[in-house]
């Protein structure tokens, strides 16, 4: 029993948690996680979008889809760090993910926080929304405001100068709290939303056309 409790203390040393703290991916498999991958379902000899290389979680971008994961979330700390493996492109992180294929066949009900290149921080509304401070400047003209196809989903982040050069880790740091969510890219805040119309749900990656590796994703829970 002693040498038990010693080799979890030990884990969690190594991988600097504490109380609240559950470490999303272990660098070893993509256990508590699974795939939403249309393509495959359709034909199970293509690749598997998602694995593990290097003690990495990559995203390889093709063909689309989300890695979701298995447990639901709210009012937490998610924290990560990311950086495209070759050509720039596009991926992110949905919060408050529900219903599958909720949006184009493909999109999970939710709140993605956008990490494409050079955009990383813009909100999309995907069947869920979001406001922040000067809405229209962010998201258009009101009337063309929506959260399905064809609609304004984007909301503009705060600052496109928050990412680092090509090849180099970048830190994102997104806080769901109540009917918030903010988000830091490298200690810069970059969006600051409220009124969101979930507050619990789980979390996804993409699988959008560009290869990203990830690794260190912890999420704190910052309410009992």
């Amino acid at each position: 029993m002693k040498k038990s409790l010693a080799l979890v203390f030990l884990f969690l040393f190594s991988f600097g948690l504490v109380q609240g703290q559950v470490l999303l991916f272990d660098g070893k498999s993509l256990s508590g996680w699974y795939m939403d991958v249309p393509d495959l379902q359709k034909d199970s000899s293509l690749r598997r979008p998602f694995i593990v290389r290097d003690g990495l979680l990559v995203s390889l971008g093709t063909p689309g889809g989300h890695l979701i994961s298995e447990k639901s979330y709210e009012n937490y700390i998610l924290e990560f760090e990311y950086r495209f493996a070759g050509k720039p492109g596009n991926c992110g992180v949905l919060v408050h993910a529900s219903t599958p294929r909720a949006l184009y066949d493909m999109f999970p009900k939710s709140i993605e926080v956008q990490m494409m290149h050079s955009n990383a921080g813009d909100f999309w509304c995907i069947q869920e929304d979001i406001q922040v401070n000067d809405m229209e400047k962010r998201r258009g003209p009101k009337e063309n405001w929506g959260v399905s196809e064809g609609k304004e989903r984007r909301i503009l982040n705060l600052t496109d100068d928050s990412e680092k050069p090509l090849g180099e880790w970048n830190r994102m740091k997104i806080k769901c709290e109540g009917n918030q969510v903010t988000v830091w890219v490298n200690g810069i805040l970059v969006n600051d939303g409220y009124g969101a119309t979930a507050q619990r749900g789980q979390i996804a990656l993409q699988a959008e056309g560009a290869e990203v590796e990830f690794k260190k994703l912890i999420l704190t829970s910052i309410r009992p």
